[in-house]
């Protein structure tokens, strides 16, 4: 299920990516984003619009997307129904899930989306600052990739 490898030279292709450290960042943090919503099944779909739409790295929007995995799906929907729950002014209560389709949560769907918005935008936030340090950081390594970077971050931009 988790394959080492894969995952590491997926992180290296991305932190060598020849695109501005913040648009890498903002890429992966949208995805991040999109993966703590309730939308389940949609992630990718809604990483790739999303990445369309917003002008993203496509390819860190999609990664960030798979951040909630399923092994952490369910820590993260309870989490997300607890605090949507206290911010409506309900008591938190437990989620007792039965199945895991949008026919059983739509019930639960206020709390959900706004508990999901607020932990997914907090996830987000840590996502685009992580991922920005270790995206210079990395090309610090490379002289040419670090005389790049320090390049884009002066100018602002994506040098063509």
């Amino acid at each position: 299920m988790f394959n080492r490898k894969k995952w590491q030279k997926r992180l290296k292709v991305i932190l060598s990516l020849d695109n501005h450290p913040g648009h890498i960042a903002a890429g992966f943090a949208v995805g991040v984003f999109i993966s703590c919503t309730p939308f389940y099944g949609l992630h990718t779909l809604l990483a790739i619009v999303a990445a369309f739409v917003f002008r993203l790295n496509k390819l860190t929007c999609i990664t960030g997307s798979w951040v909630n995995t399923p092994l952490t799906v369910i820590p993260v929907t309870a989490l997300s129904y607890k605090l949507g729950r206290v911010l409506l002014g309900r008591s938190p209560q437990e989620l007792q899930i039965t199945e895991f389709s949008w026919q059983f949560l739509k019930t639960h769907a206020s709390s959900l989306i706004l508990g999901s918005s607020i932990l997914g935008f907090g996830a987000a936030v840590i996502a685009y600052f992580l991922c920005y340090y270790l995206v210079v950081r990395f090309r610090r390594k490379d002289v040419a990739l670090a005389a790049l970077t320090k390049e884009m971050e002066e100018v602002g931009e994506d040098l063509e």
